[in-house]
């Protein structure tokens, strides 16, 4: 007999894929000998660079290697919050900041402590995959709010209040993974003016808010009224590439962390104090550093730019940050599924369809900008290419 498991296991994809296919399907032909070039998923080409690493190495030799502390240790803790008061100009102290597990630990929590089983949480399609089954993990139901390319996605105020009914949470991402879109300050003011309209809790995912290639970083709880009903979720991974050191934060009012707290104290238990100590020694080293780790990524905007205005097949919906394009190949009359396998089987380069994002990006792929320069160049012309001939 195979014994029966939790609904809120079994239906985290609600029935469906997870969005990794392709992926998956990549990884399975390297493993068997293919060369496969991967623009897949968002893993920088650096490694952790190596004073983060010895840091790290000193702090676990030195002993800190037992229990940390579940909220997170005070001088990280202090570090988030003073970045978060000097870059938002909202007052923040320790008390609003939860060290997590890596952002998607803090995504899981913040939908916790919004909402309770059998509410509605909102999110913005295209999504990051793991969104909706965040949600129907802690038995909420996920409903998207579609956006359009013709907006470049941003989410207009009327999809949103359109879908707003039995809501408690609103999860939204800038700059956005996939489609490389920075909300502006209009679109955040009317996501702003809809949550204090309906009592929502705002989720702001701002993982790649040192990632900007045109506009700027709002983060929305700098808006009037929103400091007391949003959570923002942050992370080394992206801004530092510590992306498998698992270290993030949750900042939010602070009765709210302080009952996460205890929700952490019965789920992850916290974050090893090395990797504490090593995040809290990474962001020391300031503004110039993430620069650095951002810089490859607007290099490679700037070549993709180039590369796509030789050809009249492939659209570019404007990459205004984080690591990734989203292309328009739907001139080719395929789906961005049916793309995606043929240019991995013919060509050996792996891209996500934007299926895998929700349905506002079908006809899209995302591509990741995480290979060399001139293999990413290369790459890319032969996509276009490859569109073209479809196309034709």
């Amino acid at each position: 007999m195979v014994m029966a498991l939790s609904q809120r296991i079994t239906t985290l994809t609600g029935g469906g894929s997870d969005g990794w296919d392709l992926f998956l399907k990549a990884r399975a032909m390297i493993a068997d000998g293919v060369p496969v070039t991967e623009l897949t998923i968002g893993e920088h080409d650096i490694r952790t660079a190596a004073p983060i690493l010895q840091d790290m190495h000193r702090s676990a030799m030195g002993g800190h290697t037992g229990y940390a502390m579940v909220p997170g240790t005070d001088t990280l803790r202090d570090m988030v919050a003073r970045r978060t008061a000097e870059r938002t100009g909202v007052p923040t102290t320790r008390d609003n900041v939860l060290i997590t597990p890596g952002g998607q630990s803090a995504l899981f929590a913040a939908h916790a402590a919004a909402c309770d089983p059998g509410d509605v949480a909102l999110f913005i399609d295209p999504y990051y995959a793991t969104y909706p089954g965040t949600i129907r993990g802690v038995s909420a139901i996920a409903r998207s709010v579609q956006t359009r390319a013709e907006d470049a996605f941003q989410p207009r105020r009327s999809d949103i209040e359109a879908a707003v009914a039995g809501a408690r949470s609103l999860l939204i991402n800038s700059p956005n993974n996939p489609t490389g879109t920075v909300y502006s300050r209009a679109t955040l003011e009317g996501i702003a003016q809809v949550c204090r309209a309906h009592d929502l809790w705002l989720i702001s995912d701002e993982v790649y808010d040192t990632q900007i290639w045109e506009g700027e970083h709002i983060s929305p709880r700098a808006l009037p009224g929103m400091e007391k009903r949003t959570f923002v979720v942050g992370s080394m991974s992206k801004s530092h590439a510590m992306t498998g050191s698992r270290c993030g934060w949750l900042i939010g009012p602070s009765h709210a962390i302080a009952n996460l707290i205890t929700f952490a104290t019965h789920t992850t238990y916290g974050v090893p104090g090395f990797v504490q100590d090593a995040s809290a020694f990474a962001l020391s080293l300031g503004p110039a550093f993430e620069a650095e780790v951002g810089a490859p990524f607007q290099r490679r905007r700037a070549i993709a730019q180039r590369v796509i205005a030789t050809q009249n097949t492939v659209g570019l919906i404007p990459a205004q940050g984080a690591m990734y394009l989203m292309l328009d190949i739907r001139a080719t009359g395929m789906t961005g599924d049916d793309f995606a396998d043929a240019l991995l089987e013919q060509e050996h380069i792996a891209v996500m369809p934007g299926e895998s994002f929700g349905v506002a990006a079908a006809g899209h792929l995302r591509v990741a900008m995480t290979i060399e320069d001139d293999a990413f160049e290369a790459a890319l012309t032969t996509l276009c290419r490859f569109a073209e001939a479809r196309a034709a």
